[in-house]
């Protein structure tokens, strides 16, 4: 970059780190919505209230398809090229 280019340039840079900033932060909460991580833990979490008897049958079902449902959106968006 020239001289001249860097000094017309110069004012936009604030702009600039502000975009950059925006993108990484987007991109930050886009793998953290589509970590499958969570859903597992969830699932766990969920039969271990089956177990414990904090939840029934009827409402553990309604969350564990609920959250497999979860589970197989995260796939094919990660096997979609």
């Amino acid at each position: 970059m020239g001289l001249l280019t860097g000094l017309l340039a110069f004012p936009l840079a604030p702009v600039r780190t502000t975009v950059w900033v925006a993108e990484q932060m987007a991109a930050a909460a886009e793998r953290e919505y589509y970590d499958p991580e969570p859903v597992r833990r969830a699932l766990a979490e969920l039969e271990r209230d089956l177990l414990a008897g904090r939840i029934d049958e009827d409402e553990y079902d309604r969350r564990e398809n609920e959250l497999l449902d979860r589970l197989d959106r995260l796939d094919e968006r990660r096997r979609a090229p």
